[in-house]
Order: structure tokens, then C-alpha cells, then sequence
């Protein structure tokens, strides 16, 4: 276990244009580091939608997180954009790795909630993801010398249906993968292809080449809703000579960033098929993700007597995931919330969830 607790940020995203033309309230507030949720007792249901009037709250939940971020409205004074996100959670994650420490951040919130907006971002508000590849590559400039060099490789795959495929296949064929665990280094994926890149641009092109054959499907909740995990993974290799003592040695670190595909509500989603099927799969991967983090929490807070059995390979996502869960890594754990009335319950799910991360 590392030192470092799993650090939870939650981020508030605006209405979507869905939640305006329903005319739905907010019932989220953010307080410094507190996500308060209202609920009015005046509530009712139009086709499953939750109709809530703001003005009779009678029951509020409160939940204390590391970072709050509130990126409702641009025009408030303490709205948080892309760049406050990144450096709250993307600079400690770039220290650590120049440390030599491994560090994973991933989204996780319901489908259409921002998760891919606050990885990605978009071409004019860059997300986490870009910001800390641009951010290793400035830091990369400064450091190196004569007597230190860096090297960087890059590695991009989806977890759909509980099968991994490679982003980055030159091919371009979506193969299977296999899951493996060597005893020293731990899970990897058998085949998966790694890139050496040596700037931002490069990475930036292989992201936008990655992401094309990445599974997208409209549902009722987002027109296009990642139906797959995305984990891209960035290895630094950091050699360091001394010619005049005669030695040399060199630290590898890994930066695991993952886009959680979004649980959802059939009911919400209007899921049939295909898309019910990969809900559910989507579903079973990040209920046995919270498994897990149920039971680091235990294990952490003493509520389990001797040593529990934690279930990383129930789910191809976990067993990946296991060493930046259990293990000696910097994770931060960025939570996305609609706060509107008719995703409360989804809202306060995610809270629940994000709550469990936290008492890691």
C-alpha cells in the first residue's frame, strides 16, 4: 500500500441541453471541499424522469472530498476549468512520476456526467490527458543534460465487453488481448503494442489515431457514450550517468490515465441489444471496481479482521487497475456529477461511490 491515500476529486458539470430543455433544477452545491446534495419532498415522476421543486428541500446529504471542483458556470467566481482541475490533480500525479513513483488518474461518474470531456477535453479546453503530456515534455526539456536522458513510450488500449483491444495497432484489426500477471512487475497485456514518442505532437496524433476506433453508441442520456474503458498509459524512463564515478542507473515510472466508460440505467439509457449488453458489461466491470475499493477501505480503516481477499480479477478493468489501487502508486480518482434534479439518485450514487474511494 502506498503511503499516499487514493485522492477523490468531484466535478460538477453544467446543464447539457437536455437538462435545459427539461427546465430541471440544480440540486448540488459545492462548499470548499464539500459536495452537498438538496432533495426536495415534493417529488414526482413524468415517463421515470424525477421532477424535484428546489424551493421545499427537506433532506440534504454532505460528502467531504480532497478537491470540489465546480464547473457549472463559467461566470461564477469559483468556477474550476480545465486548467484548475489539471493542476489540483495532473501536476502532483507529472511530480510523482519524475520521481519514479507509478500514478493512475481515472474518471468515473454516470454516462454524459463530463468523465471524457475532463480526460480528453476538447480542441480549445484540453483535458488532463494532453495537459500532462504537454507538461512532460516542458518538464523533459528542463531536466535533461549531459549526464541525464528520458525516454517515453506510450501505450493505448479499450476494455469492451471484458475483452482488451489495442488502440494503437498499426493493423488496425480489433484482436483480443490477453490478460496476464508477471510476479515481480505485475498484470500487463499480452501483445499490446508500446510506442516510443518524443513530443507532444506525437502523442496528441496517436490519441486522436487511438481514439477513432474507440466503441461509441448513442443512447437517450449521450449521443455519443463511450461503451468501453479507455487506459492510456505513458512509461518515463529516466537514465542518469556519472562518468567520473563510473556508474549509471536509470527509474522507470508508468502513468496509467483511464476513461471510465459511464454506469448507467437501462431504464435512463434506453438500452435494448447490443447496448444492453454493454451496459451490463460496463456495469459489472465498475460495480466490481467498487468491490474493491469496499474492500481496500475496509482493510484500511481495520473493519476487517486479519487479512480479506479482494477480488482484483473479477474484472479484467480491476486486474489492470491492482497495483494503482493497492499498490505503491499516486492515484487520484476525479468523480463527474450532473447536478441536476433528474440524475439525483445517479448523482448521489456517484458520491457514495466516490466516498468508498476516499477512505482509501
Amino acid at each position: 500500500m502506498s503511503t499516499d491515500k487514493v485522492k477523490v476529486a468531484v466535478r460538477v458539470r453544467p446543464f447539457n441541453r437536455r437538462e435545459i430543455e427539461l427546465n430541471t433544477e440544480s440540486v448540488v452545491e459545492v462548499n470548499d471541499q464539500q459536495i452537498i446534495l438538496h432533495y426536495s419532498t415534493s417529488v414526482t415522476k413524468v415517463k421515470g424522469i424525477i421532477r424535484s421543486n428546489p424551493r421545499f428541500y427537506s433532506v440534504h446529504q454532505v460528502f467531504a472530498f480532497d478537491s470540489c471542483f465546480w464547473s457549472f458556470n463559467e461566470n461564477d467566481a469559483h468556477f474550476a476549468s480545465q486548467d484548475v482541475v489539471y493542476k489540483q490533480c495532473g501536476v502532483p500525479v507529472l511530480e510523482s512520476s519524475f520521481e519514479g513513483y507509478n500514478a493512475c488518474i481515472f474518471a468515473y461518474g454516470q454516462t454524459g456526467s463530463g468523465k471524457s470531456y475532463t480526460m480528453m477535453g476538447s480542441p480549445d479546453n484540453k483535458g488532463l490527458i494532453p495537459k500532462l503530456c504537454d507538461g512532460l515534455f516542458e518538464r523533459i526539456a528542463c531536466n535533461k543534460d549531459m549526464h541525464t536522458s528520458f525516454k517515453v513510450d506510450v501505450s493505448y488500449m479499450e476494455i469492451y465487453n471484458e475483452k482488451v483491444h489495442d488502440l494503437l495497432d498499426p493493423r488496425g484489426v480489433k484482436q483480443n488481448l490477453r490478460v496476464r500477471e508477471h510476479n515481480i512487475l505485475g498484470p500487463y497485456v499480452d501483445g499490446l503494442s508500446t510506442l516510443a514518442v518524443s513530443s507532444f505532437e506525437e502523442i496528441d496524433n496517436l490519441m486522436a489515431e487511438g481514439n477513432k476506433p474507440r466503441t461509441v453508441a448513442a443512447t437517450n442520456m449521450n449521443s455519443e457514450s463511450s461503451r468501453s474503458h479507455a487506459v492510456f498509459t505513458i512509461t518515463l524512463t529516466c537514465s542518469v550517468s556519472d562518468p567520473d564515478a563510473g556508474v549509471s542507473g536509470e527509474k522507470v515510472s508508468k502513468m496509467s490515465l483511464v476513461d471510465l466508460a459511464g454506469s448507467e440505467r437501462a431504464v435512463k439509457t434506453g438500452a435494448i441489444g447490443e447496448r444492453l449488453k454493454e451496459g451490463s458489461n460496463i456495469n459489472k466491470s465498475l460495480t466490481t471496481l467498487g468491490l474493491v475499493t469496499s474492500k481496500l477501505a475496509d482493510s484500511v480503516s481495520g473493519k476487517s479482521k486479519g487479512e480479506q481477499f479482494v477480488p482484483y480479477r473479477d474484472s479484467v478493468l480491476t486486474w489492470l487497475l491492482k497495483d494503482n489501487l493497492g499498490g505503491n502508486s499516486k492515484t487520484v480518482m476525479v468523480a463527474t456529477i450532473s447536478p441536476a434534479a433528474d440524475n439525483y439518485e445517479e448523482t448521489l450514487s456517484t458520491n457514495r461511490y466516490a466516498d468508498r474511494a476516499n477512505r482509501i
